[in-house]
């Protein structure tokens, strides 16, 4: 034994927790590779959105280890779009969201889910694609053995988490053929890539005593704090520290499904606010909004113990943010 982990499965999808959704697949990957954990991303991908989908997934690449990754946020369930297993290219180093120092075997080497352009995102991130395997139903496995047939395999195809891609999976993980479970496809036929809401988006006015940065929403957690496609850099070279104010407004945008400003009228932008750039949440007082840098490198903006997309009318990814303050020439603190 080398001392590394032993491989995951890594589980994200749209089935929220209020059904048995969820349990039901943990059950089937328990039956078939019982010893395997399975760590939950999340399962609050909101509904049919592949976009945001692919985005937990890209901001989770760098933290995941060896194993497979299983994603179902799948509006096309029980049509003829393909299920598929891809390979991740398989090398000394990973992509983009592979840290420094790790080779091959500390990444998963497999993502299953439906060919919707939900996985190539992350695909990209850990390496690039390899090897794209359309999967087979079960029941029609090559040399291999699904989960045991069960009630519901005379029913609908509504259900392929269940039914389809835990058994995938079950199989991979313990390191079976994959030629056994479907039909190997060339890589450049899946369907392209979904558009995450990461990376950075920003553009600078730079004048003679105020600088405007105008960026995007990336994403907005449960706690309303409003993640920025913008790095703390740029900021910094601007001239705004940590304790100077700033100015805040959003123009409307898209959310999730085009929804525009929760709350708004589809025109126009949230009213201006007021934002002290901090390092900690404990550096504002209640419900004070503020700017800080957060655990993935952007900047985000946030309200003590409240909700800054509450406060700023803001629905979900792509709306438009600028923010601005006064230039301050000569020592700085």
């Amino acid at each position: 034994m080398d001392g590394s982990p032993p491989p995951a499965v890594y589980f994200l999808s749209d089935y929220g927790s209020t059904d048995e959704f969820v349990g039901v697949v943990h059950a089937v990957l328990h039956r078939l590779a019982p010893t395997v954990p399975v760590i939950d991303l999340s399962h609050q991908v909101p509904p049919f959105d592949v976009g945001s989908g692919a985005s937990m997934l890209v901001r989770s690449a760098p933290y995941l280890g060896a194993g497979v990754v299983l994603a179902v946020v799948d509006p096309g369930v029980g049509t003829d779009r393909r299920a598929v297993a891809i390979g991740t290219t398989i090398g000394p180093s990973g992509g983009q969201g592979v840290p420094a120092g790790l080779g091959a075997s500390d990444r998963p080497h497999w993502l299953v889910g439906p060919d919707n352009g939900l996985l190539i995102p992350i695909a990209a991130a850990l390496g690039g694609v390899d090897t794209v395997v359309a999967l087979l139903p079960p029941s029609r496995w090559r040399g291999a053995t699904g989960p045991e047939p069960g009630p519901a395999d005379h029913g609908g195809p509504s259900f392929d988490g269940r039914d389809l891609f835990a058994p995938a999976v079950g199989h991979l993980v313990l390191g079976g053929d994959p030629a056994a479970i479907g039909t190997v496809v060339d890589p450049d036929s899946l369907v392209a890539g979904a558009a995450p809401v990461t990376g950075d988006e920003h553009g600078v006015e730079a004048g003679a005593s105020r600088s405007d940065v105008h960026t995007s929403v990336a994403w907005i957690d449960r706690f309303g704090n409003v993640q920025l496609r913008l790095r703390p850099q740029v900021l910094d070279d601007g001239g705004l520290l940590v304790g100077d104010r700033a100015w805040v407004s959003v123009a409307d945008g898209p959310g999730p499904a085009g929804s525009g400003r929760a709350g708004g009228t589809g025109g126009g932008s949230a009213p201006m606010v007021t934002v002290r750039r901090v390092s900690s949440f404990g550096a504002l007082g209640t419900g004070e909004m503020g700017l800080m840098a957060d655990a993935n490198g952007r900047m985000a903006l946030v309200r003590n113990q409240s909700s800054a997309a509450h406060r700023l009318a803001l629905s979900g990814p792509g709306h438009r943010v600028r923010i601005w303050w006064h230039r301050t020439e000569g020592p700085r603190r």
